[in-house]
């Protein structure tokens, strides 16, 4: 059996021991520190002695955790800059307006949260008052992410500095009137303020990330020099148990991202009870944290806790710290002294003997009320080390009392993030506590006032000069006025309008010519922000790596192994390319980034992210509506697109539901193009909406879902006929006719309009010719370009005659006076095509790739979901049939035909 406390193996055994007396004397001392002064000592030893080998550039693996107290002590923090009795007095009016705002609020049953922003206060208003830049300096400012939750203290304060007033306040959480507050940080609901959506847990602290990235991203490539720019991003320790959380800590300590800081608020809760009840959530993250290169500051305790630390000469109490779980820390809050000398104390002799020199009063001081989150000068001193740290990002774990101020009612209590409300007697009780001029003849009828010093007071003053001095208000979004980016020449677009020729040509790779075309543009090339996770080479786009490079903060420190190939793999420090391995949660956080430089910075920048259409909206739809709430502009192109056009791949990677999922975002335009000129008419448009020339009336804030097809096949030439464009943007035009397409059908033969999108539109056309040949049918194939914009125009158009308003939806319009009935065909589940049938006035039925995808050649896919060119003649004629147009026979005899 293997002794326990024998010395296990490791890397260094397998090294030659040059001097094995001297290591023989450095463990006895060891050996010798552990027997006469205990383990403890030795272990404090040993960690000195890595950090000076660590501070002297030893190579030695870093500690991932460090002892349950402050990184940077009482003796070496920075003084605090300012008028810190001021800036209480600021905080202490912001605390009262924030819970006065929830409490009246809930009055009428919109909810809101209370006591995050009481544990985070002095977070926030340390960082507006010294460290939070604003965007009148350069433009840019700062990028703060604000914690959800605590959005009614940013509104407080707010209302403190004049941009809200009382009106706005008892709004909160009441929007439809046209001046309320929306609950979080929306952008969308609120696009002077919020910048940054952040209450889907785990997408801002990505966000934050990717932006910090891509700021570098702008900086190296020369379009603007953002350098000055921080990003700050306040999470709380129970969110960072989203995988989202925590997914790119390793990209922002790889690429050096000391222009990044999160502050994570460690109140120790969650929304039913301890982050880690039986653990202590601050050393998990420390470790996680530090293991992934990050820099580490802990700001855990107050002042009040320097004499207790001062009488620790044994480091019992540091051991104790690390030893109690955060459930007895928060049972702690909520106990009297006699329970915390008992429970804490009692568990050391040293200890022991030290509660005997502390006054009751002393003890619960520090167990109730003393955590470095709550005083101004410790956060002061984690902010100023963090913006200071170069080499690596950092987060502040601050430790605070969830609930602080607002009484022993909210304090720790479990159940604090669902109490919505504190009554007259509580908010009397916080007035006295804060020091606020408020007298108890200004609660008229139960009501709590809200509270303001003054438009021309000290504080209110005080507040805006310190805002002055740092660029601005904070929060705040600005959209400049920028000059709409010229048009690309033509040239690019009318590529493809003479078709292919005999060359086959996929959508896909139409659309990365197109790109490849349009990047070359002198007045907007440098504009566009290709993204992709890790799958250039299969959409085609590896042509692109010499020419435009891909980014990397490094450069290219390496020779490529394919240096010698014309298409080679080529990293540079101003690349355009953001190839971000196998993430499309991180492709999609740098596509959220971009998407809305035109107001973080000032700057249009045009990102396409182009991805399997599978791992697109299915993965990442929670992110795809962030960027809708962000107001982001650009181009989302789902590759590899449909059920059946992607071989081989089977269930997982069979798309066949995208557009219903992107049909439920507002903000999202969804297009399933079948031609290439189809693809160059949608991408010229997005351009001109998004980026150009606007028309009166046009929401500019939209994004473009485009799905694009790998399947080789011939390019048709672009129609003739008037209005194709305007078809093509709108969503439905008529592709052919029986006679145009000059298929041979009797004379007054009956006659079926085919509905096809993407590549179903080539099964439509060859299910033309078969019935006019096999069954002596005419029918007309239209392309559907979008069944979500028809939808969402017919929509427009049913409130409109609610308005009284006489409005014919576009889809009605075109199809006015089509002969026969419809059927319409997708690569998608019926449901996609059957977003417009109510709206359509001839008799209708669709096809679709209903069900799992699965693993098989595109013919037996498309024979198997009932929706190839075939399956289309044997549905046009059962819909011919019921109205007596064909005979009821010819069903069954196509059936038996065709082998259906």
């Amino acid at each position: 059996m293997t002794d326990p406390n024998a010395i296990q193996p490791s890397a260094l055994d397998q090294l030659p021991d040059r001097d094995p007396e001297e290591t023989a004397e450095w463990q006895a001392s060891l050996d010798a520190v552990a027997r006469e002064a205990g383990p403890h000592r030795a272990a404090y030893l040993m960690r000195r002695t890595l950090e000076r080998a660590e501070a002297g550039g030893v190579a030695l693996p870093k500690l991932l955790e460090t002892d349950y107290v402050n990184t940077i002590p009482t003796s070496a923090e920075p003084g605090l800059p300012g008028d810190p009795e001021m800036e209480a007095r600021i905080t202490a009016w912001n605390r009262w307006n924030a819970a006065a705002m929830v409490t009246r609020g809930a009055k009428h049953g919109v909810g809101g949260h209370i006591a995050t922003f009481a544990s985070a206060a002095w977070l926030y208003e340390t960082g507006f008052n010294h460290f939070f830049r604003g965007k009148e300096q350069d433009g840019s400012g700062d990028q703060l992410y604000i914690q959800g939750h605590a959005s009614p203290g940013i509104y407080a304060r707010a209302f403190l500095d004049g941009r809200l007033n009382e009106g706005h306040l008892d709004n909160f959480r009441q929007e439809s009137g046209g001046n309320g507050l929306p609950s979080y940080p929306h952008p969308r609901r609120l696009p002077w303020l919020w910048e940054f959506p952040t209450v889907s847990m785990g997408l801002g602290p990505l966000s934050a990330i990717y932006q910090a990235r891509f700021n570098r991203y702008l900086t190296n490539r020369g379009v603007k020099d953002v350098s000055a720019s921080h990003v700050w991003a306040f999470l709380g320790d129970g969110e960072m148990d989203e995988p989202e959380s925590t997914a790119a800590l390793a990209l922002a300590a790889r690429e050096e991202l000391d222009n990044l800081t999160f502050v994570i608020n460690c109140n120790l809760q969650r929304l039913d009870g301890p982050v880690r009840a039986n653990f202590k959530i601050v050393q998990e993250l420390e470790a996680q944290f530090r293991g992934a290169g990050w820099n580490v500051v802990k700001t855990l305790w107050g002042s009040a806790w320097d004499e207790l630390f001062a009488l620790d000469t044994t480091g019992a109490l540091v051991r104790r710290l690390r030893q109690v779980p955060d459930a007895q820390v928060q049972t702690y809050q909520t106990r009297d002294a006699a329970y915390i000398r008992q429970d804490f104390f009692g568990a050391d002799p040293a200890l022991v003997e030290m509660a005997k020199l502390l006054s009751d009063d002393k003890i619960l001081e520090c167990f109730h009320l003393s955590r470095g989150g709550h005083e101004a000068r410790k956060v002061y001193a984690a902010y100023k080390a963090a913006v200071e740290h170069k080499g690596a990002p950092t987060v502040i774990l601050a430790q605070t009392v969830k609930g602080h101020t607002l009484g022993s009612g909210f304090a720790s209590k479990n159940a604090n993030h669902q109490m919505k409300k504190l009554s007259v007697d509580e908010f009397k009780a916080m007035r006295d506590l804060l020091g606020l001029p408020i007298k108890d003849s200004d609660f008229t009828d139960g009501v709590v006032p809200y509270g303001h010093p003054g438009a021309d007071s000290p504080e209110v003053r005080y507040l805006q000069e310190r805002r002055a001095a740092l660029g601005g208000p904070a929060p705040a979004r600005r959209v400049h006025p920028l000059a709409p980016l010229p048009a690309p020449a033509a040239k690019a677009f009318t590529a493809f309008d003479k078709g292919s020729g005999s060359q086959n040509v996929a959508t896909t790779m139409a659309f990365v010519r197109l790109v490849k075309d349009l990047v070359r543009d002198k007045e907007t090339g440098k504009r566009w922000v290709p993204i992709v996770p890790d799958e250039a080479r299969t959409f085609g786009m590896e042509s692109l790596f010499p020419s435009l490079g891909i980014y990397s903060p490094k450069g290219q420190t390496y020779e490529p192994v394919d240096r010698d190939q014309l298409m080679y793999y080529k990293e540079a420090k101003n690349g355009q390319i953001l190839n971000e391995g196998i993430t499309e949660a991180g492709s999609m956080a740098d596509f959220i980034a971009a998407s809305s430089a035109y107001a973080t910075h000032g700057e249009a920048m045009i990102p396409f992210y182009i991805f399997y259409s599978m791992f697109g909206w299915q993965r990442t739809a929670d992110q795809m509506w962030q960027l809708g709430d962000q107001l982001g502009r650009g181009f989302l192109v789902g590759a590899t697109a449909g059920r059946t056009t992607l071989t081989g791949e089977g269930l997982q990677h069979a798309d066949g539901h995208s557009p219903v999922i992107a049909a439920t975002n507002p903000a999202a335009l969804s297009y399933d193009p079948a031609f290439a000129y189809e693809v160059a008419v949608i991408v010229r448009e997005g351009l001109r909406r998004m980026y150009g020339e606007a028309k009166p009336g046009e929401d500019r804030d939209v994004f473009y879902y485009l799905t694009v097809y790998n399947e080789p096949l011939p390019q048709p030439a672009k129609p003739a006929a008037p209005g194709i464009d305007e078809g093509i943007v709108k969503g439905l035009y008529r592709f052919n006719t029986a006679e145009s397409a000059g298929v041979t059908a009797p004379a007054n033969a009956p006659r079926i309009q085919l509905l096809g999108s993407g590549t179903a539109i080539h099964w439509a056309l060859d299910a033309q010719k078969l019935l006019a040949e096999d069954w002596g049918v005419a029918a007309d194939v239209w392309s559907a370009t979008s069944w979500g914009e028809l939808r969402r125009d017919a929509l427009d158009a049913d409130a409109a005659l609610l308005r009284g308003e006489e409005r014919v939806p576009y889809v009605r319009q075109a199809l006015q006076g089509a002969e026969g009935p419809v059927l319409a065909v997708s690569d998608y589940m019926r449901q996609v095509p059957d977003q417009i049938a109510q709206w359509v006035e001839q008799d209708w039925s669709s096809l679709g790739a209903d069900g799992f995808g699965l693993s098989d050649t595109r013919e037996a896919a498309r024979r198997h979901f009932g929706v190839d060119a075939e399956s289309i003649v044997v549905a046009a004629l059962a819909q011919l049939a019921k109205r007596g147009e064909v005979k009821a026979t010819a069903v069954k005899e196509a059936r038996e035909k065709y082998g259906l």
